[in-house]
């Protein structure tokens, strides 16, 4: 029985480290880790969303090139939906 606790206990520690923890900003579209303000530096310019309009800081959310461009995503969602209309949100 002791074994059984011990293993639920560590199940929940795992889920909560995951959900909410160090694993958490990989659900939010962040590729590039954590964000280390004294790596870019806490006045370097962010990037629009093209789609949603939500600023996105440099070396997070997702991009994709695009005639000359490279335009910089909140989320898959966003990009998925420059993907399929891309000249609706390039301008």
């Amino acid at each position: 029985m002791d074994r059984l606790l011990s293993f639920l206990l560590f199940a929940a520690f795992f889920y909560l480290m995951m959900r909410f923890g160090c694993g958490a900003h990989m659900v939010h579209g962040n590729q590039g880790g954590h964000n280390h303000e004294g790596s870019q530096g806490a006045d370097a310019p962010s990037a629009k969303d093209p789609v949603c309009g939500i600023p996105v800081a440099p070396g997070q959310g997702y991009s994709k090139h695009h005639e000359e461009k490279t335009p910089c995503f909140c989320s898959k969602q966003c990009l998925g939906k420059f993907e399929s209309e891309p000249r609706r949100y390039a301008a």
